[in-house]
């Protein structure tokens, strides 16, 4: 078992829905620690990163926003250092999805050509400033990430960059119709629901891992907004036709399987619009399936 570093973002700058804020205390409160304890994971909690309110001035709109989310990145980059540089598993909890910014180039590190990414969402993130229909900042982290989009977020972590064909997306179905172009261009290669409709969840995770087997360890993105809002109701960007929950499992089973996976993203959860805590509650399971929980362990 491993050390794991809890790190949480209370960031929901990068759209204009309040709620996913508040997703790092609802995790918490879901009971993460005490499932990652009985794994028999040592949990450090960092507690959060500060992040100022949309309400407050400096925040309001603008350059002024992207360079206090591009700030936060940064903090985030450096924790996430530090935990990865100490053997830590790092679990970073949103907070919108332009967290990952920092906790990517986090795990990439100096090697970001054998980082591989696997981002479970149903929105491609790939826009950029001049195509974005709504300019939410949630929307560009995989283009920023990949060296696209505002200076500011790029120069995150020393201007770091992962290469595109180094990112799988899962789950994907709702994108953008220029950001859909992009991607279609881009070295990034999309796995859309469609593709696990008609081949199954197994399946399109064996063809995730074969795109990225020239990568010697994994950070996974996973946007709880990947599963049907019947599963998952409190997330910041719901969209019709997700993820069942035993798929989301599989998933995060199958990537534990490898032993690669170094650090995990949870973001959009979005308490004001869940229901009793569930899509929280969801979170924690998904974690914990990512860091070894088995329906039957079998020992050597």
């Amino acid at each position: 078992m491993s050390n794991v570093h809890m790190i949480g973002i209370p960031m929901d700058l990068g759209q204009t829905r309040r709620g996913v804020d508040m997703g790092p205390s609802a995790v918490r409160y879901a009971g993460l620690s005490k499932a990652l304890i009985r794994l028999g994971h040592e949990i450090v909690d960092q507690g959060n990163i500060v992040v100022a309110n949309p309400e407050e001035r400096v925040a309001a709109v603008g350059d002024r926003r992207v360079r206090l989310v591009g700030g936060v990145c940064q903090q985030v980059y450096e924790k996430g250092r530090e935990s990865l540089a100490q053997g830590a598993f790092a679990l970073f909890i949103g907070g919108d999805h332009s967290i990952s910014i920092g906790s990517v180039k986090a795990a990439a590190g100096d090697r970001p050509e054998t980082l591989g990414v696997i981002w479970v969402d149903a929105h491609g993130d790939f826009n950029t400033p001049e195509i974005s229909p709504s300019g939410n900042l949630h929307g560009m982290p995989v283009a920023v990430l990949t060296g696209d989009g505002h200076e500011e977020l790029v120069q995150v972590g020393g201007g770091v960059t992962i290469p595109a064909a180094n990112f799988v997306q899962i789950g994907i179905r709702d994108l953008d119709v220029l950001e859909g172009e992009k991607l279609a261009e881009s070295d990034v290669h999309v796995l859309t629901m469609r593709q696990i409709d008609e081949h199954g969840i197994a399946a399109i995770v064996a063809e995730a891992l074969q795109r990225l087997a020239h990568c010697d360890r994994l950070h996974v993105s996973f946007d709880l907004d990947v599963l049907d809002p019947a599963e998952a109701p409190g997330v910041g960007t719901p969209v019709r036709g997700g993820m069942t929950y035993r798929e989301a499992h599989l998933v995060s089973e199958l990537l534990a399987d490898t032993g690669l996976v170094r650090s995990l993203d949870l973001v959009e959860v979005n308490p004001i619009l869940d229901n009793k805590n569930e899509t929280a509650e969801l979170a924690v399971g998904l974690a914990a399936s990512m860091l070894g929980k088995r329906i039957v362990s079998r020992g050597g």
